[in-house]
């Protein structure tokens, strides 16, 4: 069957940092500065009610999804899905999979903030998420240019 790909999602643990990076590195341009480094998802992985997804296509690890659930709510804190592997519905999954999870532990409500005129924002509305605020200068590009973040929620009752 040409042109279908399996999409295979896993838990993650520390042992997928390195590839988390790679994904990462890949997926976010520097110019935004919206990746994180290597010791952020390390320490972040570290703490309680913190889980990471992994998505593979066709047997080689293609996105990642970090999320957290502390009394209550659940945030998305990174989605990434490499370029070459971009709208092929790794995305959406890692995003099925976030909420699905989210609900099993108990979370009411999902959120998770963009950077402004990031395309991501399309894969989360349709994942049924509201804008519900804006951060002004939330990220810092390599440059030192400031950009704007888009803050979103979802009911998961």
């Amino acid at each position: 069957m040409s042109g279908v790909h399996l999409v295979e999602l896993r838990e993650g643990g520390t042992q997928d940092l390195a590839s988390v990076n790679t994904i990462m590195q890949d997926a976010f341009d520097p110019q935004f500065g919206e990746a994180w480094t290597k010791a952020q998802c390390l320490g972040m992985l570290s703490l309680p009610g913190v889980w990471l997804v992994i998505a593979s296509l066709d047997g080689e690890d293609a996105g990642f999804a970090l999320a957290r659930e502390v009394a209550g709510d659940a945030e998305l804190l990174l989605l990434a899905t490499r370029r070459t592997a971009q709208r092929r519905g790794i995305g959406a999954a890692l995003v099925r999979a976030v909420i699905a999870e989210a609900q099993g532990r108990g979370a009411e409500q999902l959120h998770l903030e963009v950077r402004a005129g990031n395309d991501a924002v399309r894969l989360y509305r349709s994942a049924g998420f509201d804008k519900v605020g804006e951060r002004k200068d939330y990220y810092k590009g390599k440059d030192g240019e400031l950009f704007g973040a888009q803050t979103f929620s979802r009911n998961l009752r």
